[in-house]
């Protein structure tokens, strides 16, 4: 121990000489654990494949198997999806922890010079040239991952992690061991499925439709009225509207407790359900999940299951009925059929996502990646995690903005992240130290910043710059990233590769950037079929929703269109792999049946409700993919080139000072203006417009509250003049002076 009496000469190199012993001595121990870790991953890893091969026996059951491999059922079932899930996510990968930061990083190559056109690693001249162009680029509930909320960044900066120097860090630019997305080879099994509406009763199954006597909307009252009326082989309940779960939310300080109370409440006759003894491929989960707004019920009565769900994490139903809703969803089906034979709508929009993606993968004898897509090591994807963020949301304030607004316009991009699915990362990356960066020639710094990557570097904006920012900075707080923009700024993030081009190519002054740290893949296509074949199913359903001359199919196929929305935008959100929410209760009394790390939420009543964030050892985690679509979404906000009309669109596009807002793929500005418009994914849609003055919003609510405003008069505007142009004789012109006149008055 380190002695409290005065140091002199003799005594501090005495010290020294101590000090050096303990550092020799903690070096000793660092290279003893590190090959105990590096045992261990070997071991689990040869574990896992083992459960894996297991699995593939077609009487294997997760209860069976877990006892003999040290693990619980919800591990296995992890490990093996075809097994059934009892619970999500428990291995928890290695966090990558904040190191200290390089002293320099090595400058970013000018982007915007004639001779920086690089020789990109595209299939074709158009492609590379439309990714210089446009750069490669939730909210439902139980499984994808919501973005950022849209407040105030009142946090302090926070450190970010880092990739460890040497040996060590390099390590962790690789594939896990074991660990392969591969097709699979068998069909999910379909679920047969009713529509209820919570409201009034009207419960809908296939042809058949009828009101049920739900009594006080009590999950037992519900359960047991459905279960009367409908045959045995129903296993999935869509409530499509009425929110039975908040009945009592004013006994409550938060929904969450209300829903745990709703969802825990005893049902006579019935369990919660356990998901054991399911059969391969059926999408069966186990226990409830607790979400305030999305919530799960799932309970069982001998080998009959039965799972509520809400309708909301596919589609706002929009007040449809269940007999509409239901329809939507045969024309959801329809749609996917046309590109996937064995299609079945599974749980969700992000499990129906995931399944399908990965019933494209190559199997061709030959073929790249007939293997599978090796998924990355845990530090790798723990380090994603931490340092890749969704959409923007950022509300801009006074000064920034006028406190008083002369008027707002909404501009919303269709289908974004559809838009930015053609190249993604494939194979396992390299790592680019600031020294190696540094080394390459421009060509290679080039050509390595047009690839999929991900770095982490030292920003500073340019003195003179007067716009909204570009590249993300974190800090704490609910807010989680800012955007700087005041000139001279300096801050070190991380960000991908679409948003590190725009930052040092934007037309209006290059930002400077030194490359601190990176990761770099091969380009490859892992995403563009499923993306191309949504896309397809769902202009197909957008056509059908503009042109059917039945009023309920139209309305249908409009809903069913932005369920292929959902599947894709949820389905991306899945491979980031982000902490899964598994949630659960255990009866007053039974505290040890709680797992391990989990955080009690409430406790009501005989039941403690609780939930546990964790990772798993996921055979489709891909957050490489998932971080690409985001970084390359964000960049699109701000600047995306339009080349069938030779315009250029974006934030950075309209006046310095008009922005207002930014929510993931909307951009509310004071510029009244229309940029060209076809439908197509990432085209920017003019949804919603106030043409009066109106204070500045200082809050969410108070942008919602515009936003609504905005469509609804968009809305009668749009209805209107078609209205104006029948009385005027076809004269669109005569018809547009009227309703300005209106307007104005």
């Amino acid at each position: 121990m380190p002695s409290s009496t005065p140091m002199d000469a003799k005594a501090y190199n005495t010290a020294l000489t101590e000090l050096r012993g303990v550092r020799d001595d903690i070096r000793a121990v660092a290279k003893d654990l590190d090959k105990l870790q590096r045992e261990l991953q070997q071991l689990e890893s040869d574990r896992d494949a083992r459960i894996v091969e297991l699995a593939a026996y077609e009487k294997a059951k997760a209860d069976r198997i877990a006892p003999a491999a040290g693990l619980s059922v919800a591990d296995v079932a992890t490990l093996a999806p075809a097994l059934g899930s009892s619970s999500t996510a428990v291995q928890q990968p290695a966090q990558a922890t904040p190191t200290a930061q390089p002293a320099a990083g090595a400058p970013a190559p000018d982007l915007r010079r004639p001779a920086a056109v690089p020789v990109v690693p595209f299939e074709n001249a158009e492609q590379a040239a439309a990714a210089a162009a446009a750069p490669a680029t939730t909210d439902e509930g139980p499984e994808p991952v919501t973005a950022t909320a849209l407040t105030k960044p009142d946090g302090e900066e926070r450190e970010l992690p880092s990739i460890p120097a040497g040996e060590r860090g390099d390590g962790w630019a690789a594939a896990a061991a074991n660990l392969v997305s591969r097709r699979p080879n068998y069909t999910q099994q379909v679920w047969d499925t009713a529509f209820l509406d919570a409201e009034t009763g009207m419960l809908v199954h296939k042809s058949n439709s009828g009101p049920v006597d739900l009594g006080s909307r009590s999950a037992a009252d519900i359960v047991t009225a459905v279960a009367a009326v409908l045959p045995e082989s129903v296993e999935r309940i869509y409530i499509t509207a009425g929110d039975p779960w908040h009945r009592d939310a004013g006994r409550f300080p938060y929904l969450t407790d209300a829903v745990a109370d709703w969802l825990n409440a005893p049902v006579p006759g019935w369990t919660v359900a356990s998901g054991k003894g399911q059969a391969r491929g059926k999408d069966r989960l186990a226990g409830h999940f607790v979400h305030e707004r999305l919530p799960v019920g799932r309970w069982q009565r001998g080998p009959r299951h039965l799972e509520l769900c809400p309708i909301g994490s596919w589609f706002d139903p929009e007040g449809a009925d269940p007999v509409t809703v239901r329809d939507a969803f045969v024309q959801l089906w329809k749609a996917l059929h046309e590109h996937w034979p064995d299609v079945v709508l599974m749980g969700s929009p992000a499990r129906t996502g995931r399944d399908l993606w990965s019933r494209t993968i190559p199997t061709k004898t030959g073929a790249k990646w007939a293997d599978g897509y090796p998924v990355m090591s845990s530090e790798i994807r723990g380090l994603l995690h931490a340092t890749a963020g969704q959409g923007r949301a950022e509300l801009l304030l006074p000064p920034q903005v006028p406190e008083q607004l002369p008027q707002i316009t909404e501009l919303d991009r269709t289908f974004a992240y559809a838009k930015h699915t053609w190249i993604g990362a494939v194979g396992a990356p390299q790592r680019v130290s600031a020294a190696t960066f540094a080394s390459w020639t421009e060509k290679e710094q080039i050509n390595a910043l047009y690839a999929p990557s991900h770095w982490q570097i030292r920003v500073t904006v340019p003195q003179g710059w007067n716009h909204v920012g570009l590249l993300p900075a974190p800090v704490t707080g609910e807010a989680a990233w800012t955007y700087p923009n005041e000139p001279g700024r300096t801050f070190v993030t991380w960000a991908g590769g679409a948003e590190v081009n725009l930052a040092l190519r934007n037309h209006l002054m290059p930002w400077k950037i030194e490359i601190l740290d990176g990761l770099v893949w091969e380009s490859g296509s892992p995403l563009r079929e499923w993306a191309d074949k949504l896309k397809e199913a769902w202009n197909r359903l957008t056509s059908l929703a503009a042109l059917h001359g039945d009023e309920r199919e139209r309305t249908a196929a409009h809903l069913a269109a932005r369920a292929v929305r959902s599947i894709l935008l949820y389905g991306i959100g899945a491979f980031a792999q982000r902490p899964r929410l598994t949630t659960g209760s255990a009866p007053v009394g039974e505290e040890r049946s709680i797992p391990p790390g989990a955080e009690i939420i409430s406790t009501e009543g005989e039941f403690i409700t609780w939930e546990r964030r964790t990772f798993s050892p996921d055979p489709y985690a891909h957050p490489e993919w998932a971080a690409g679509v985001w970084s390359g979404a964000r960049a699109g906000l701000l600047s995306l080139r339009m080349r069938q009309d030779n315009v250029s669109v974006g934030a950075l596009h309209l006046p310095p000072g008009s922005i207002i807002a930014f929510r993931t793929d909307a951009i509310y500005t004071t510029a009244d203006v229309s940029w060209p418009y076809h439908g197509q994914p990432g085209d920017y849609l003019k949804k919603g417009h106030l043409p009066f003055p109106t204070a500045a919003p200082t809050t969410l609510t108070e942008l919602m509250a515009l936003k609504s405003l905005g469509r609804g008069f968009a809305s009668d505007y749009e209805n209107g003049l078609e209205t104006a142009v029948r009385a005027a004789g076809g004269d669109a012109d005569m018809a547009q002076r009227w309703l300005q006149d209106r307007q104005e008055a």
